[in-house]
């Protein structure tokens, strides 16, 4: 058994290094004078302080730090500006559509300094193997980068579950915080095999991180009850407030799946304890990332909802810190600390002027002065599109029983662009083959497993999206492996899963025959290898192309690769058929 060696623990001799700057003994590599510092441990700011630091290390705070200082320490002078402990992502997705160099050229010059991401996308895709893979991208980055383990939880029964060896592998590490979000439908109703997993998480020291949309009371409780210590999935402030109240560190969501802020941070009106509540991105698109920013454009956004500045920073850096046990080493400004701090023109301004990481200057003035690494990543983890032939437009015919003219089946109907309801329709039959119903919006979906099973696939019928003509297809469908695809022709379902297969994954659309838009996502079959701006320009063309085709959903992606997830109700698709979530149990497409 190998077990990472943390870098972020100190030797003794570093330790009496640090003593000495503190008393005079010896100098301070950096130092910064004359700063407003945000205290986020007494939820102050306090004027006219300084930092030492040495090496990765802060050694001082306070208000002398003369003795601290000689000819070769670097000094800067805040001039009275505000300095914040650097910010910290707590729950996000690195291992989905941009390469992480790529997101941190953009993502770590805003004063993001810690990034904690699931790994779930990747394990569905390449196993173990995959995830050591996607860690080792992680490695000697700008920022510092954490992880949890994946819990698996798939309505795949072949995608399901990761195994008590390749879990306590992963625990084994320090690059590994705890056990990512598990679902609550799934530990109600298989809880044996989750509960194994959890036990070992919790025997491992480490956090078990939950998803519990649409929990009701009891059901929340009996969740949480298995140990589960966050939930990001609140859209509303009595969401919010009912799982503080019961224990739970709440995640504020302001990313690409869902903006949960501003509904949220109402919240400051009940005059509760707010240092249980933390912001994240639960990931981010190129797009926003560029235009916009990361975790200082969140914190921004909660200062102008109404949270006291000082509140929103604790939301981003010690609430986080402390929710990961990694306070002894981030999320607040104060000797012994990691050197993790920004500085910013006042205490409710991120603009990031100057950008410290592990005691090192990364970025100032907008610009990033330490460039991130690149890496390559294995031939496995590049071949993770199994398929072992292309499809034809036959794979795709849903036969009906003889003899007749229409029947009732069982359709999925999109609620909004996420959320699916199962309901029952009565569709022609031509030829002994169900056919697509353009007057009632009804279109083919299928999902064809790229990895466990390969080739294996369902065809069964969605309402709703709106797809007028052609196909959609994508390969990084949520919670399996599979690859997901629309269409209200055969042809061009099987061509867009067919330029997927040549792609080794990524999203396609098409019609009549042609390739309209695709977006490539050669790494695992779900993270692209283009330049973050290309990205974002590819992945406007699916967009556009995506609605030209009549899909009037804001983002078409999202809502085609949610359609296999195993948190999102109702009825879902995967390779395997229809499940429905509320039972948990596979249901037929045909009512009679």
């Amino acid at each position: 058994m190998t077990k990472t060696t943390s870098p972020y623990l100190k030797d003794p001799d570093e330790s009496q290094t640090l003593m000495k700057v503190a008393l005079g003994q010896e100098k301070a590599d950096l130092a910064v004078v004359n700063a407003r510092l945000a205290n986020v441990y007494t939820g102050e700011f306090i004027d006219d302080c300084a930092i030492s630091i040495k090496g990765k290390w802060i050694a001082y705070v306070g208000r002398n730090p003369e003795d601290t200082i000689g000819p070769k320490t670097e000094v800067i002078d805040a001039g009275g500006q505000t300095v914040i402990p650097g910010l910290i992502d707590g729950h996000t997705h690195l291992g989905w559509l941009c390469k992480v160099d790529e997101f941190l050229k953009y993502g770590a010059k805003g004063g993001t300094t810690t990034i904690i991401t699931d790994t779930l996308e990747v394990f569905l895709a390449a196993g173990y193997a995959g995830i050591v893979d996607l860690l080792e991208s992680f490695k000697n980055q700008p920022v510092k980068i954490w992880s949890t383990a994946p819990a698996t939880i798939s309505i795949s029964k072949a995608a399901r579950g990761i195994s008590r060896e390749h879990l306590q592998k992963l625990l084994d590490r320090d690059d590994i915080l705890g056990l990512g979000e598990s679902y609550w439908q799934a530990v109600i109703q298989e809880p044996d095999w989750l509960l194994a997993l959890f036990e070992q998480t919790q025997r491992a020291g480490k956090t078990l991180e939950g998803h519990s949309a649409g929990a009701s009371e009891k059901k929340l409780a009996a969740y949480i009850a298995n140990g589960i210590s966050s939930c990001h999935e609140p859209i509303n402030v009595d969401q919010a407030l009912d799982r503080l109240r019961l224990g739970l560190h709440v995640m504020v969501r302001e990313g690409a799946v869902r903006k949960d802020l501003k509904e949220i941070a109402r919240i400051k009106d009940h005059g509760i304890d707010l240092r249980r509540l933390v912001l994240v991105s639960d990931g981010i698109t190129p797009a926003d990332l560029m235009a916009n920013g990361y975790m200082e454009a969140l914190v921004q956004k909660a200062i102008a909802y109404g949270f006291e500045p000082i509140n929103a920073i604790q939301m981003a850096t010690l609430n986080v810190a402390e929710h990961f046990s990694l306070d002894y080493l981030i999320g607040g400004i104060a000797p012994g600390k990691l050197a993790d701090f920004v500085i910013i023109p006042d205490d409710a301004t991120m603009a990031a002027q100057i950008v410290v990481s592990n005691g090192r200057i990364i970025a100032q003035n907008g610009d990033l002065l330490t460039a991130p690494q690149s890496y390559s990543f294995s031939a496995d983890s590049l071949n993770s599109v199994k398929l072992p032939r292309e499809l034809i437009s036959s794979d795709f015919i849903i036969r009906a029983p003889e003899n007749v003219e229409n029947i009732k089946v069982r359709v999925m109907n999109m609620v909004t662009d996420l959320v699916t309801a199962e309901i029952e329709e009565r569709v022609p039959v031509n030829d002994g083959q169900i056919a697509v119903d353009l007057n009632k919006d009804i279109v083919k979906i299928a999902a064809i497993d790229r990895t466990h099973t390969p080739g294996r696939l369902f065809t069964g019928l969605l309402k709703g999206f709106g797809l007028k003509a052609g196909a959609f297809a994508c390969s990084a469908a949520w919670d399996c492996s599979d690859i997901i695809v629309t269409g209200t022709a055969d042809s061009d379902m099987a061509l867009a899963v067919n330029r997927i297969r040549s792609l080794q994954g990524g999203a396609v659309v098409c019609e009549d025959g042609k390739i309209l838009a695709e977006l490539p996502m050669p790494i695992f079959g779900v993270i692209s290898d283009l330049t973050l701006k290309d990205l974002a320009q590819q992945f406007e063309n699916i967009t556009r192309a995506a609605h030209k085709q009549g899909i009037p959903f804001p983002d078409p992606v999202l809502s085609l690769t949610t359609l296999t997830g195993a948190a999102i109700p109702y009825l879902r698709i995967c390779e395997e058929g229809l499940v429905n979530l509320k039972s948990g149990k596979n249901v037929s497409l045909f009512v009679e």
